[in-house]
């Protein structure tokens, strides 16, 4: 029997914890990783027993980027074939929240990983960077955008150019990295913010970050209006009303995701 690439495991306190699981080579990341990976964040996302979502990495780090040992065969018609950029897209359409729990290193394919989720923590010391440039290629999976967006065309000219990665804590200062702890404490930390989440409202929580995420793709007007209709729309929903009668009355609320 093939050892999955992606293990996963749901708690009772509704975290999904997926494990990408290739410790031997440092959890490369190959077309049946992605395609296992979409395959379950798929089946997370109709899943109502799923709040929130933990992204880690067994063995001494999280990912060390794509598997070249795939790739190296691959000429230009066969990359523009190629199943990634469609793999790629079924992550990033996952519409609850997605927590990275780094260790030890996220590297190319890694960090394009990374930075597809929401939330990440990071163990002391961790390594941060893009080091295509060192292999006579370029980040290829959001690499370039996604970290110009979020720490600045500098620092990302920088990291994409030199191949030079960043430590976690340098992440931290940039708001690359959500939180810093110590790497034996990384994913208890990283259970503790999806677990804060998922007692949340699960749909005020999905059109929440939906809202957070349309500020890199659209206008401030724009993303002013779609903030508005969600907001509009959750006062349709059993949640909020749950959410404000709680407040009113002193006790904890119970959401349904209705």
């Amino acid at each position: 029997m093939t050892e999955r690439d992606i293990l996963s495991q749901l708690g009772d306190d509704g975290v999904l914890t997926l494990s990408l699981n290739r410790p031997e080579r440092r959890n490369a990341l190959r077309n049946q990783s992605l395609r296992e990976l979409g395959d379950v964040l798929a089946g997370a996302a109709s899943d109502e027993r799923v709040r929130a979502v933990v992204l880690r990495g067994e063995g001494r780090g999280f990912a060390a980027g794509a598997d070249l040992e795939e790739m190296r065969h691959l000429d230009a018609v066969a990359l523009q074939q190629d199943e990634r950029p469609a793999l790629w897209a079924r992550i990033e359409a996952f519409p609850k929240p997605l927590i990275a729990a780094v260790n030890g290193f996220a590297l190319g394919a890694g960090l394009e990983l990374v930075l597809h989720c929401d939330l990440v923590v990071a163990g002391e010391g961790a390594l941060l960077g893009l080091p295509e440039i060192s292999l006579g290629i370029m980040p290829g999976a959001g690499g370039t955008q996604r970290l110009t967006r979020q720490l600045g065309q500098q620092t990302a000219m920088r990291m994409v150019l030199t191949g030079e990665p960043i430590s976690a804590e340098r992440g931290h200062e940039l708001g690359l990295v959500s939180r810093i702890c110590p790497p034996a404490l990384t994913d208890e930390y990283a259970h503790q913010l999806a677990r804060r989440i998922a007692a949340q409202a699960p749909l005020a929580v999905r059109a929440a970050k939906a809202a957070v995420r349309a500020c890199q793709e659209t206008s401030l007007s724009q993303g002013l209006r779609q903030e508005r209709q969600a907001f509009v729309w959750l006062a349709a929903t059993q949640d909020r009303n749950e959410g404000i009668n709680a407040f009113l009355e002193k006790r904890a609320p119970h959401y349904r995701g209705k």
